[in-house]
């Protein structure tokens, strides 16, 4: 077994608790994982784990050698992104993480031209409309919209995207186009939870930003499940610009109040400060700053 197979190994199932978890980061199996990990025990003459059949947990001496064998992963890393910069063909793996519907789609789409320039680089893509720690999973790098908050994270901006409002044509035709923002009221408005304000709607008018309260009988995490249900004509939703324009090219969905948006969200690319930016994840920032 290589060493340092053996502490990715070890410091992925300490990261999670977890043999599983950690050798699904890893990429390898369960199986091979505890291999691994029995394996540098039997090196270093050391227990470094509790196990049970519930849950797995550090010894003091596994907890010890956590705390060393992580900058020395980063410090590997490093030297393995110093030497690929002297190299003309990038190599290796990028395990990102980004929300279900952009990543599915737009981002998939934007990954595809780099794969193919760079057919040594692995891309793991991991999809979560919920907030994923990039640190503790272990992932290289996020995509992620809107403010970021964690404050230790280093991002890079890619774009910004459009808030938009709209509405199936068979909707409007039925209860009528509103006239103004302050008309969505009397409308039945499809709530996305995930936006930092759900239960009010932020426009420009001509003095100023202002914001109409809105309510309506369905909610939910994901853009895309709004716009679907917008396009099957329940109600009037507002959601980003990548997620209507399926819908919008096929004229299911409508642009309303388009001169009036006063919402848009930004596109990042996050990472972490410890972690050192290998040639091979430098160029794809590089690449996704490029294509938006």
């Amino acid at each position: 077994m290589d060493t340092i197979i053996g502490m990715r190994t070890f410091a992925a199932v300490a990261t999670h608790g977890s043999f599983t978890e950690g050798a699904k980061q890893v990429g390898i199996s369960t199986k091979l994982a505890s291999k691994y990990v029995g394996q540098l025990e039997e090196r270093l003459n050391a227990q470094l784990f509790h196990r049970t059949t519930r849950r797995v947990a550090m010894t003091e001496t596994g907890a010890a050698y956590f705390k060393r064998c992580q900058p020395l992963l980063e410090q590997f890393d490093e030297l393995e992104g110093l030497v690929q910069d002297r190299q003309t063909e990038l190599a290796g793996r990028i395990r990102i993480t980004a929300p279900t519907g952009f990543g599915s789609g737009q981002l998939v789409h934007m990954l595809k031209p780099f794969q193919v320039a760079h057919p040594k680089v692995s891309i793991e893509l991991r999809l979560s409309d919920h907030h994923v720690s990039i640190v503790e999973e272990g992932f290289d790098l996020a995509i992620r919209f809107g403010v970021l908050k964690d404050s230790s994270l280093i991002a890079r901006k890619l774009m910004d995207m459009r808030i938009v409002l709209c509405a199936a044509p068979s909707y409007l035709a039925a209860h009528g186009e509103p006239k103004d923002p302050a008309a969505l009221t009397t409308h039945n408005c499809l709530l996305q939870s995930t936006l930092t304000t759900t239960d009010s709607w932020e426009f420009k008018g001509k003095s100023g930003p202002y914001t109409v309260p809105v309510t309506g009988n369905f909610r939910a995490n994901s853009p895309l499940a709004v716009a679907n249900m917008a396009a099957d004509g329940l109600g009037i939703g507002r959601v980003p610009l990548y997620t209507a324009r399926p819908f919008l090219d096929d004229q299911r969905l409508k642009l309303i109040f388009e001169d009036q948006e006063a919402r848009v969200i930004g596109l990042f690319a996050v990472y972490p400060p410890s972690r050192h930016l290998t040639a091979r994840i430098r160029a794809l920032i590089d690449h996704l700053a490029s294509q938006f």
